[in-house]
């Protein structure tokens, strides 16, 4: 199985406080690989090492066999919370085009190509009908569903999603891992979440972070849930960022 993400003995500090130290992590292709963890445990630093947005004080990252900030554009990002003004006049679609833009582009010119690829990411999360509506005016699942289109507009190999479901309600959020599921039949999902019921009912490959990495193996814990497994993992660990 060909491996998307694959991190050696990976540290960061800030301001000589470590926030993560030695992480060791794989992800294949394919996998939908969920990272659980406190508050402050590191999760959304885990996130922005991947991206390449930060730098590792020691060890590797590779993703896609290539330094992280030379493979972003197989990955398609979900923040934690959109940085869109509820008040600014941008329609839903122009949002997912944003997902078009180059790092290089000041403004705006969007090509044929470029409409029809935000239509069909639309249509896959299903708010193609939504195109013209402001995105302020959008109820939270129908916003996290625009900004997961966003995402999938460049035709990642790989999306990373931080709290996909963290302002929707119990029903929106079902929907939302329902949707994930079925776009891990094209592309590598990594997430963070607080959902643990979801992660519980629905996803083997778990791993807890509080500024170290620990997995969870179903074949060795057979007699342990995720739940249990999780409630372990927070008794042994207390602080951390």
């Amino acid at each position: 199985m060909k491996t998307v993400i694959e991190l050696h003995n990976v540290s960061f500090a800030y301001e000589q406080r470590f926030i993560l130290e030695g992480i060791d992590l794989k992800v294949a292709a394919g996998d939908f690989f969920a990272i659980i963890g406190p508050n402050g445990g590191g999760k959304t630093t885990l996130l922005r090492l991947l991206l390449g947005n930060l730098e590792p004080v020691r060890g590797e990252i590779k993703v896609f066999n290539r330094p992280p900030r030379k493979a972003r554009r197989f990955i398609g990002y979900v923040p934690q919370q959109g940085n869109l003004d509820r008040d600014f006049p941008v329609s839903a679609l122009e949002v997912v085009l944003m997902g078009r833009l180059a790092p290089n582009r000041l403004f705006p010119r969007y090509q044929k190509n470029d409409y029809e690829a935000a239509y069909t990411a639309m249509r896959a999360v299903g708010v193609e009908g939504l195109a013209a509506t402001r995105f302020g005016d959008l109820s939270g699942g129908q916003k996290q569903r625009t900004l997961i289109a966003r995402a999938l507009v460049a035709k990642p190999q790989l999306l990373i999603l931080d709290e996909p479901t963290s302002s929707v309600d119990y029903g929106v959020a079902q929907e939302i891992y329902q949707l994930l599921a079925r776009l891990n039949q094209e592309v590598t999902i990594v997430l963070v979440s607080h959902d643990l019921g979801y992660v519980a009912s629905h996803l083997q490959k778990v791993a807890y972070l509080n500024r170290r990495l620990s997995f969870y193996h179903p074949e060795l814990e057979s007699q342990n849930s995720i739940a249990a497994w999780y409630g372990e993992k927070k008794s042994l660990w207390s602080g951390g960022r």
